[in-house]
Formats: structure tokens, sequence, C-alpha cells
């Protein structure tokens, strides 16, 4: 079980590789001076796990940010993923190789295939797959990768993947939240020894404003809707990714270890129904 009190938590990856339990997520923050002010305010206020990916285009303002805090790289979790138009086993040799010139740095903590079916491969896309996961282990075995894992993987995707490892995905990144707990593929994730990330967490946001319950909770806690909602992850043994690039709400998100949500309270989450289907 997850330490949940503890701000300097990690979970531990198959490898042994530590994982921060709160990261912070980069996509849509593509304009060069917030991306980059909010991964460096990030580091300030505490956190070590930095989310971005080939697809946001902000690899290379992220790498500044991490520069800019004067936090030692080796303090830091860095994750990336495979940008859909570069699947396949040469494309994606050769783009991992490419995030690490962009980023500059010498290794990625974690590197995960972002989407399973991609454009031009809807009719192999196991095949695909296959070959694809085949360029991220030898990038695990050569150490510029330190773990190597997938996103938006569901049961059907991990049936056709996990029988053709030489080496196990060690993290599965989907959305998560009260409402879409996605319980099958979370089940099959960790009993395949799969840490699961959350992305999107606070996507209830705009729901939960108007929710009586959920309103009391923030009067009971002290605490606002996203860090009850960040909060729940945590002790749902999620790993969540929150994203801003205001400041106040940089560190705002990050206190989220000095509290627990009671057992009443966190089956009211469980059982919350979104409405259509909201991002934030």
């Amino acid at each position: 079980m997850i330490d949940v009190k503890n701000a300097n938590v990690t979970v531990t990856l198959t490898n042994g590789t530590e994982m921060p339990i709160l990261g912070y997520g980069t996509w849509q923050n593509t304009d060069p001076k917030e991306c980059i002010d909010g991964v460096e305010a990030a580091l300030k206020a505490g956190y070590r796990h930095i989310d971005t990916a080939q697809m946001y285009g902000n690899e290379q303002l992220v790498g500044e940010g991490i520069r800019n805090s004067h936090v030692a790289r080796e303090e830091i979790f860095l994750t990336s993923k495979l940008d859909n138009i570069n699947h396949g086993y040469e494309k994606a040799k050769q783009t991992i190789e490419e995030s690490l010139e962009r980023l500059g740095v010498d290794y990625l903590d974690l590197f995960l295939i972002h989407w399973p079916v991609v454009e031009g491969h809807e009719e192999d896309w196991k095949q695909d797959n296959i070959e694809t996961w085949r360029a991220l282990e030898e990038a695990y075995e050569a150490g510029k990768l330190k773990a190597i894992g997938l996103s938006n993987f569901k049961v059907e995707h991990l049936e056709n993947l996990l029988p053709n490892c030489r080496i196990k995905p060690m993290v599965n990144q989907i959305r998560l939240h009260p409402g879409v707990l996605q319980e099958e593929t979370v089940a099959m994730s960790r009993e395949n020894g799969m840490v699961v990330e959350a992305w999107s967490p606070l996507s209830p946001i705009p729901q939960m404003k108007e929710n009586e319950a959920v309103i009391k909770m923030t009067d009971k806690y002290n605490k606002t809707i996203a860090q009850l909602l960040l909060r729940y992850c945590i002790q749902k043994q999620f790993v969540p990714l929150t994203k801003s690039v205001h400041k106040d709400r940089i560190i705002e998100n990050y206190d989220i270890f000095d509290f627990e949500i009671d057992e009443e309270d966190m089956h009211y989450f469980d059982q919350f129904e979104m409405e259509g289907d909201i991002f934030m």
C-alpha cells in the first residue's frame, strides 16, 4: 500500500525504479513562456515527476523548464510518450533518440506507447504494437529508458501485447477519475505488475461545482474540489497527473498530503456518474 500522507512517497515499478506518486502534466502547454515557467514552478513547489509527450509538441520547452529550475536531473522522474505517427520498430527507435535530444537529457525515466490503435494501423494494430514495443525494449536494455510502459491500453490491447513481450510493461497511463474508473483495465494492468497512472483526474470539476455533497466535502476537509480529486486518486493507489500553468494552482494541487478522505466520501466518489464527456 502507498503511504498516502507522505509528499515524498514513491511507488516502485517492477524493475525497482521509483516513481513519485504525484505528477505534473504538460498536455496543451505549448505557449513557450507558460510551459517553461510552469515546469520550473512545479519543480520548485516540490513536484519531482514531470510528464510530457512527443504529441504535445513541447519536449524542448519542458527540458528548458527543468534546466531553469536547477533541480538535479537525477532527482526528477521524466516521462515522454511515442507519437501516433511514430509507430513501428524503426520509427520508434529513431524518435526515442529525438525525444532525448529535444529534452536535452541522456535518458528518460519512463517512455510510453501513447495510443494502441493509430491511423494507418487500424487493421494491423496487433502486430504494429508488438513491433513498436520491441523498439522500447531495446532502448530500455541500452539504458536510454529507465522504465517502459503503455498509455490508453485497454484489456483487448493488453491481451495482445503481453504474451509477446520480452520485457513486461511497467506502467499503464489511462483516464481515471470519479465517473471513469475503467475497473477491468485497472485490474488487468495490476495483475500484470503495472502501476496505473491517472490522466485527466480533474475532469469532473465542472459538474462537481454544483454538487451539494462535494461542496460539503470541501468545507469538511478545507480543500478544493481539485485537491479532493487528486487525493481520491492517490487513495485509490493511482498516480495522478495534474496540470496547470498558474503558480498558485500548481502549489495548491501539491498540497494534498495533510488529510485523508474518509471511507464514506471515497464511496461517494466511487459511485459518481459523469454526465457527458467533459475534459479539463
